[in-house]
């Protein structure tokens, strides 16, 4: 029906509305800043999309996780899921590199392909305001790398999950399909 509709309305003006983004919802009207390329906007880019962020660190126990973050990324990413990695220095001086060689480690060791964000804090007084909301929404601050909050599509809704929690476990692709399924309309 979509495509008769589009097929019609080409014939009568000779073009195609664009698909409507989203409306952001004001916990995503938050900066990104790519960590490499220096591409500026904000979070709102991944509005309507259900999104996992993670404050990330290329030396730390949990690193290994970056493997499991990527599997989550290739196999939901068609269905809506979106996973922005924030690398941070807050915890144990973990995240020394800087945007070059942060990228590098992750595309060569783990081969990441989901947005990374600019190195930045996510606690204190510094914290990300991303982090700052984030926070405020759900009482919990990160304790340490690869603490993750699960964002609904709709960005009111916000789980959050401690660095102990894999990007593959039972729990955590549970709580991912669950909101992509609400997303998608398959309640």
């Amino acid at each position: 029906m979509r495509r008769l509709i589009a097929t019609a309305l080409l014939l009568l003006f000779g073009t195609v509305p664009a698909q409507a983004q989203p409306p952001c919802p004001p916990l995503l009207q938050q900066p990104y800043r790519a960590l490499q390329g220096g591409e500026q906007g904000d979070m709102c880019r991944f509005a309507g999309k259900v999104i996992l962020v993670v404050n990330t660190a290329s030396r730390c126990a949990f690193t290994p996780q970056y493997e499991g973050l990527e599997t989550l990324y290739r196999t939901y990413q068609s269905r809506g899921l979106v996973i922005v990695g924030f690398p941070s220095n807050d915890f144990g001086n973990q995240e020394p590199g800087d945007a070059a060689q942060i990228k590098d480690f992750c595309e060569t060791t783990y081969g990441v392909k989901f947005p990374l964000h600019a190195k930045t804090a996510v606690t204190g007084a510094d914290a990300h305001p991303l982090y700052k909301a984030l926070f405020k929404q759900t009482g919990q601050v990160p304790g340490w790398n690869f603490h993750k909050y699960l964002i609904d599509h709709t960005g009111t809704e916000v789980v959050s999950l401690p660095s102990q929690v894999l990007p593959t476990s039972a729990r955590m692709v549970e709580l991912i399909e669950a909101r992509l399924n609400t997303r998608n309309g398959n309640d």
